[in-house]
């Protein structure tokens, strides 16, 4: 447990994990919300999503009036959150990406209503691995980014850092093939390479989901708040 009060529980969700149940992936029984529904033994509302793969900070209200509130918290952009990111190429240090995306990401794009969304952006380390994952070059590129989405769409960071041309290692959907595999193998762990660091939410202390072990090699150089 990340934190608790009256109104909210916070968990640090691991990969592999749906948030809740869904249509699209109905042949996972378990998820966050049943497996904490169960332990306590009450009735929870979840606040936000994360992707299955995604690990990292997840919040629940503990009742109606408080997924009402903190909802529209969320709604109005008023919760800031990090992600930590590994991603293809070397990013310039910092920037913002914004980039109306589509509503639905699981179906083609053209004729979709688009919707505005903002992601902020910083390169926290640069790292050049000793393996060959496209022809054309012997060595590969890859940098770790601390990213804070300005607006909460789906799979908005993954769409964004693919619209500039450095895709999230182990993104299954909108990464590379070649890339995932080879720092799979280069790392040890095969995963998608997105993290929720904290979260902020209004009238709450920020709520931290330190990222798990596989990650120590990407962050030993990099200085922690």
């Amino acid at each position: 447990m990340l934190h608790e009060d009256a109104d909210l529980v916070a968990i640090a969700k691991p990969p592999g994990l749906l948030v809740h149940p869904s249509a699209l992936d109905a042949q996972e029984e378990r998820s966050a919300l049943k497996l904490l529904r169960d332990q306590r033994g009450e009735r929870l509302w979840p606040l936000h999503r994360l992707d299955k793969a995604t690990s990292g900070v997840l919040v629940f209200a503990r009742h109606p009036q408080a997924a009402s509130e903190f909802g529209r918290a969320f709604e109005e952009g008023r919760v800031s959150k990090r992600y930590l990111a590994l991603v293809r190429g070397w990013p310039p240090e910092r920037g913002a990406i914004e980039q109306s995306l589509a509503r639905d990401p699981e179906q083609p794009s053209q004729g979709q209503e688009r919707i505005v969304a903002l992601t902020r952006f910083e390169r926290l380390a640069c790292f050049e691995w000793p393996f060959q994952a496209d022809a054309r070059h012997a060595t590969s590129r890859y940098a770790l980014v601390a990213a804070e989405p300005v607006t909460g769409r789906r799979h908005q960071i993954r769409r964004h850092f693919k619209h500039i041309a450095h895709p999230l290692v182990g993104d299954t959907t909108h990464g590379k093939g070649a890339h995932n595999r080879a720092v799979a193998q280069w790392l040890g762990a095969s995963r998608l390479w997105l993290h929720c660091e904290w979260m902020e939410l209004p009238g709450r202390p920020r709520i931290v989901a330190p990222p798990g072990p596989e990650w120590a090699a990407l962050l030993a150089n990099v200085p922690r708040a």
